[in-house]
């Protein structure tokens, strides 16, 4: 046989290992045979239930050729009385082995159990979070509403302690305008008056600065002296001689002195 080695592993090759064919000789039962059942990921590779199973299998190949032969009556006898004692043994295995069922299935529905409870309790207090939260926005919607009508009554008090004898009084002109907080000049608009609906009224409304025609005929009114500027250059303030003028000998003094 010749050894090839890849940079590969074997899983990555195949997905089950391979089994050859076999060919049974007809005077031989092979033990392997017995785990013919067992396939890779049922089973394969053995664990420790799987180890009990081949157990249970040799003892039992060991008992099947112990029987005594069926040649005599004391050997029938034997024979029945070895079969019932295996049958006996059978029978208690397999309740220990649907006690353990039992058990892993009883602990998998405690778990479900256990998880539901979770849930449930999550829900449950989301429920009770949204509950709170609700009841929390209609006291605070109530408290408005109190504070409202609190405010309401309590200028409707200030408005009828001002006039408790129920005289009634002329209108002073020179006192509101004199007031800057009256409502001459700041009207309110609970008695209908809002200032922000004609705001448009104030606006300017320029033909001259609205349309394009107008801005040319601004344009064209201003005279050029506007658009031309002309700017003096300032006149030296040293002779050629290079001596300086004494309004620059002034000028030199006051700019140290503000320094």
């Amino acid at each position: 046989t010749l050894g090839t080695q890849t940079d590969y592993r074997d899983g990555e090759a195949q997905t089950d290992p391979y089994s050859p064919e076999y060919i049974v000789r007809t005077s031989s039962v092979p033990e392997i045979l017995t785990l013919a059942t067992l396939t890779w990921g049922r089973g394969l590779p053995a664990g420790q239930a799987e180890m009990e199973i081949i157990d249970r299998i040799r003892e039992k190949r060991a008992w099947e050729a112990a029987l005594p032969p069926m040649d005599s009556p004391s050997n029938v006898a034997k024979r029945l009385r070895m079969m019932e004692h295996m049958e006996r043994k059978e029978w208690a295995y397999r309740e220990e082995e649907i006690d353990k069922l039992q058990k892993v299935q009883l602990e998998v529905f405690k778990k479900l159990l256990q998880r539901r409870e979770e849930n449930q309790n999550e829900q449950d207090a989301m429920h009770l979070y949204k509950h709170w939260q609700n009841h929390l926005k209609a006291k605070e919607e109530k408290m408005k509403n109190i504070q409202r009508d609190c405010a309401l009554m309590l200028r409707k008090l200030i408005a009828k302690r001002k006039n408790f004898m129920g005289k009634l009084e002329r209108r002073d002109i020179i006192k509101e305008y004199n007031d800057f907080s009256s409502p001459v000049y700041a009207p309110l608009s609970r008695v209908g008056f809002f200032p922000d609906k004609n705001t448009g009224y104030y606006a300017v409304k320029n033909f001259y600065l609205n349309t394009f025609q107008g801005l040319c005929e601004l344009e064209g009114s201003v005279q050029a002296s506007v658009s031309q500027l002309k700017i003096k250059a300032p006149k030296p303030k040293f002779t050629t001689t290079g001596y300086i003028k004494r309004s620059g000998r002034v000028e030199a003094v006051l700019a140290q002195v503000h320094q």
